[in-house]
């Protein structure tokens, strides 16, 4: 009896009724997204399912502590590196070629796997580790030394960056996420990051500026075709290409806007919006429970924030807040890009809004990630003196 006390103590109680909420929120919205006329497969109970191996992978996870995570960084990236690039030469037959790349390795029995969404949490576990490793062995700090520790990072998140890139911008743009947010709070002195910060606003600054008003300089030298640019044209002009790129767009915009204060209600949608259970489900959200039910479900992520942050401060275990900080720069970016791109903030990059939206890759890559907080919990150890011993 003894021993359940203690593990009862020592679970993250506050974080699991926060998965919960999400789960319910997730299935109600999904169960009403999915219609008889447009899906053959049973969404809502494919995304319990998922659920449910989701929540077998933050028991295995939580077996392991951060000591033996931090030994076996490597090999999970190194594993991660791996399928990305097996999806590349891999034959159509288990990597069907969708939307003009492969993203996804199709097993039966399984179904799809996309291997991005694993490898996001495999490259926040190695940052936090090479962190850790440089600030321990490099007590006494010089430009050198963070100029080292910058390069290290970057080489790391550019090899399966360029190995995503060609698959899945979206996913790409998260990974440029994580980096920057793990960059922020490696120590690295500003006489270093003002100018690599300055020149990637630049050269986005630049790449903006020819999309919109000289994409004939992109296409002449670049060979970019002029259709590549339509989710820009159609994100700043939804009503010039409804009938086209900015159909989804327009669409989430009428509904989102009918659903005024309180929303239509359960199941009570009349703005049709093609596979809104995926990357669209806030849509579905704001049409159906208003402004009151899209603000709970943005509080909800905000609750979550938190309590990864104070995650982050109360670990004794630098490895660990690291872990944190990657995972909290992963999901903002996520939720700030998915309500984003339904409410016009944003260009459409298809990514899903997290522990919401249906798809098994994306939310057994989040609940990996959710392990790792609930092992820190779980493992987390008081010492005297308020840290944990060298």
């Amino acid at each position: 009896m003894g021993k359940k006390q203690i593990v009862a103590e020592k679970f993250d109680w506050t974080l699991c009724f926060i998965l919960f909420l999400f789960f319910l929120i997730s299935c109600s919205a999904i169960y009403s997204a999915q219609t008889t006329e447009q899906y053959n497969e049973n969404y809502f109970l494919r995304q319990i399912l998922y659920y449910f191996i989701g929540s077998v992978i933050v028991a295995f996870v939580m077996l392991f502590d951060s000591y033996q995570y931090r030994k076996l960084s490597w090999y999970l990236y190194g594993f991660g590196i791996l399928l990305l690039a097996a999806l590349i030469v891999a034959p159509e037959s288990i990597a069907p070629i969708r939307n003009g790349a492969k993203s996804w390795f199709v097993l039966p029995g399984i179904g799809s796997i996309q291997p991005s969404e694993f490898m996001k949490v495999f490259l926040i576990i190695l940052l936090s580790k090479l962190i850790c490793d440089h600030q321990e062995k490099n007590t006494a700090k010089t430009i050198h030394t963070d100029f080292y520790l910058f390069l290290k990072l970057l080489v790391v998140t550019l090899v399966p960056l360029g190995l995503i890139v060609v698959q899945d911008l979206g996913t790409a743009l998260v990974i440029i996420a994580i980096f920057i947010g793990m960059l922020l709070v490696s120590g690295i002195t500003w006489k270093l990051m003002l100018p690599v910060f300055a020149l990637g606003t630049t050269f986005a600054g630049t790449i903006l500026y020819f999309v919109i008003w000289a994409p004939e300089i992109l296409e002449k030298y670049l060979g970019v075709e002029t259709y590549q640019f339509n989710r820009i044209y159609s994100w700043l002009d939804p009503e010039s290409f409804q009938s086209g790129a900015g159909y989804h767009l327009y669409k989430s915009l009428q509904a989102i806007g009918s659903g005024l204060l309180t929303g239509r209600g359960f199941g009570e949608r009349v703005v049709y919006i093609p596979e809104s259970h995926t990357d669209f489900i806030f849509s579905v959200i704001g049409e159906e429970y208003g402004f009151a039910g899209a603000s709970f479900v943005i509080g909800l992520f905000f609750i979550l924030i938190y309590h990864l942050t104070k995650t982050a401060l109360d670990t004794g275990d630098p490895f660990n807040s690291y872990i944190c900080v990657g995972i909290i720069s992963m999901i903002t970016f996520h939720v700030f890009q998915n309500v984003g791109m339904t409410i016009q903030i944003l260009p459409i990059t298809g990514i899903p809004l997290p522990f919401i939206s249906y798809g098994g890759s994306s939310l057994m890559g989040n609940m990996f990630a959710m392990g790792l907080i609930f092992s820190m919990r779980y493992h987390h150890k008081t010492y005297m003196f308020g840290s944990e011993p060298k």
